[in-house]
């Protein structure tokens, strides 16, 4: 499992004061709130930034880092991505995971056939839609719904699923 967990990313600037504006990666986006410090990574290298402000405007959060206080040291964040140590983080309620820990697990089929890799997961609405794709390149798309997904196992990396009628 990944030590660091992606919250957001950096897509613009704020005002002329440091500001960043950040596209969340997150349920919940009031959870900026509760920080204190992100990393942020730019370039592979991730550095820890103290959060000295938080608002939010239209769907994006708005950031002041006590270390940025000019436009242009905001303008080389930009495209960088915002991470939390996992360890920090609340205990995710049972049967909830992190993305991250979901993508590239092995999907198969209640009669144990496999059905691919789990390559990505959007979220429309009622349910999230998990992307599988097999090695010819072949997706399926399967609602994250209890209906579908029977079981998720991180410690083997596995997730198995009951095709309904119409889904292939």
């Amino acid at each position: 499992m990944q030590e660091f967990l992606e919250i957001g990313q950096i897509v613009n600037t704020f005002g002329i004061k440091g500001m960043v504006k950040i596209k969340p990666f997150t349920d919940d986006i009031t959870r900026f709130d509760n920080l204190k410090k992100v990393y942020v990574e730019t370039n592979k290298v991730k550095k820890q930034y103290e959060i000295e402000e938080v608002k939010y405007h239209k769907e994006m959060v708005l950031i002041k880092f006590r270390e940025v206080n000019k436009l242009e040291e905001a303008e080389m964040l930009r495209n960088s991505y915002l991470m939390v140590d996992r360890k920090n983080e609340p205990k995710l309620e049972e049967g909830t995971y992190y993305i991250v820990d979901l993508l590239g697990i092995d999907v198969y089929s209640e009669e144990g056939k496999l059905l691919g890799k789990l390559e990505d997961i959007y979220n429309y609405g009622s349910s999230d839609i998990y992307v599988v794709k097999n090695e010819l390149g072949k997706q399926l798309l399967l609602p994250a719904i209890s209906d579908v997904i029977k079981e998720i196992n991180l410690d083997e990396k596995k997730i198995v699923v009951h095709i309904l009628e119409g889904l292939v």
